[in-house]
């Protein structure tokens, strides 16, 4: 398991009801980390910084092969969409327990992919290739029509976008947009898309085999966003035309079956307020919110990703009952958004009817400034929205931790917000709810 707290987690608890023997790797920082108690075997890699430790491909091969192991799962983050990566695990005679490093590769680059799947004939929305240069960018700006969106062709969780209103804005923010890419993504190439005011952010969750055979299990809602990172998820989309959704849940999949596509992977999509869908991004791991699709549908999605890994066939076709939605409780301040750290002094997480809680740490274990600062996933379903949401409210009160700030009051009051409760969300409801912040 080259990854570290909650997904680490997930995946050696379907290690462990598959049967299957789980090695975890460790970092300095993660040493008190609970999976490692749960995990058949562990490995520490010695630093805290994750080029030392969760990115440190040599490191992680080498615990592969001295353990023995077959199979490596990236989780999500660090190395889990990086195709050199995947093709070293496999050159080892190693599994990848993800889709084939091609698809890592085409997929990754963001305006590869949207010109694949606008090829394949789903909607993508107005945009450009690769800018070269300023003039270029001016030219292309003009023809797709002010306001657009700068965004990295290598990136993902909304690092390196600019919003640019006006031409001459746009140079400066070119220069913002490459300088942030090329360090958070060492690649430095953007590209132009036509900018979408607060739209409704739609995913599909696709699982494919590499043989032509593909399936969706529905789509996710995941609109309610604090600076393009996701806070709240939930299943079904509140809203929406069930037969819109399903319309394009079911040429999503196919699209997937027709190139090949194997393993999971999730559709990203946006809606606008006038109907208009246009594609986003295919992201090519487990996604974060995997558990609420999960409580909705009874699929194992991560042990679908070892079952297909192996070159097992697709689960059958299932429906979806209920209501799911999650919420991310992050350690951060809760005015300026930074992480927060410190020492769990206390956490405290109590068995609820209709809870899940995906967490990776314990109480007594520091949370650091090394790593992302989300400490659980807390997913509530019930037989109906109302009483997913009301379950989720429940268990936020619940949940007691001490040491750290956390985002715990912003999530309760986006759950308590009128326009959440009566389903009309998109991406502006937390800027709206903070006062335009």
């Amino acid at each position: 398991m080259a990854n570290r707290g909650a997904i680490a987690r997930r995946v050696v608890r379907a290690c462990n009801e598959m049967g299957l023997h789980s090695i975890a790797l460790y970092s300095d920082a993660d040493a008190q980390a609970p999976h490692l108690a749960e995990a058949s075997e562990t490995v520490h890699l010695p630093g805290n910084r994750a080029l030392e430790t969760y990115l440190n491909q040599a490191a992680i091969l080498q615990a592969a092969v001295d353990t023995g192991a077959d199979s490596v799962h990236p989780g999500y983050g660090f190395l889990a969409e990086n195709a050199d990566f995947a093709e070293a695990v496999q050159a080892q005679g190693l599994t990848f327990v993800g889709p084939a490093p091609r698809w890592l590769r085409d997929m990754g680059d963001k305006i590869a992919a949207r010109s694949l799947f606008a090829d394949n004939q789903f909607p993508v929305f107005a945009g450009s290739a690769q800018i070269t240069d300023a003039a270029h960018a001016q030219q292309l700006a003009q023809e797709i029509g002010f306001p657009v969106m700068l965004k990295p062709a290598g990136g993902g969780g909304g690092m390196g976008m600019e919003v640019v209103q006006h031409p001459d804005q746009l140079e400066a923010a070119m220069a913002r947009a490459q300088a942030i890419a090329g360090q958070a993504f060492a690649d430095s190439a953007i590209y132009l898309e036509r900018w979408i005011a607060d739209p409704r952010h739609i995913e599909f969750q696709i699982l494919a085999d590499g043989q032509g055979g593909a399936m969706h299990l529905f789509e996710r809602e995941c609109s309610v966003q604090r600076r393009t990172q996701k806070l709240i998820e939930e299943s079904p989309a509140p809203g929406l035309s069930a037969d819109k959704l399903a319309l394009h849940a079911d040429l999503a999949a196919q699209i997937c079956g027709q190139l090949g596509y194997d393993n999971v992977g999730t559709l990203e999509t946006l809606f606008t307020g006038e109907g208009d869908v246009g594609f986003l991004e295919m992201n090519t791991r487990i996604q974060v919110e995997h558990g609420v699709t999960e409580m909705v549908t009874g699929v194992d999605l991560v042990q679908q990703q070892i079952r297909l890994a192996r070159g097992e066939p697709l689960p059958p076709q299932g429906s979806r009952q209920g209501f799911a939605v999650e919420a991310r409780l992050y350690a951060e301040h809760a005015h300026t958004f930074m992480p927060s750290t410190g020492r769990l002094s206390r956490l405290y997480i109590p068995t609820l009817e209709g809870i899940r809680v995906e967490c990776g740490y314990q109480q007594g274990q520091q949370i650091t400034p090394y790593y992302d600062a989300l400490i659980a996933k807390v997913i509530a379903s019930g037989s109906t929205r109302e009483m997913a949401i009301g379950r989720l409210l429940v268990a936020l009160k619940a949940i007691e931790i001490e040491g750290v700030d956390t985002n715990a009051a912003l999530l309760r009051s986006v759950l308590q917000d009128e326009s959440f409760l009566a389903g009309q969300v998109d991406t502006g409801i937390v800027g709206r709810l903070l006062g335009g912040s």
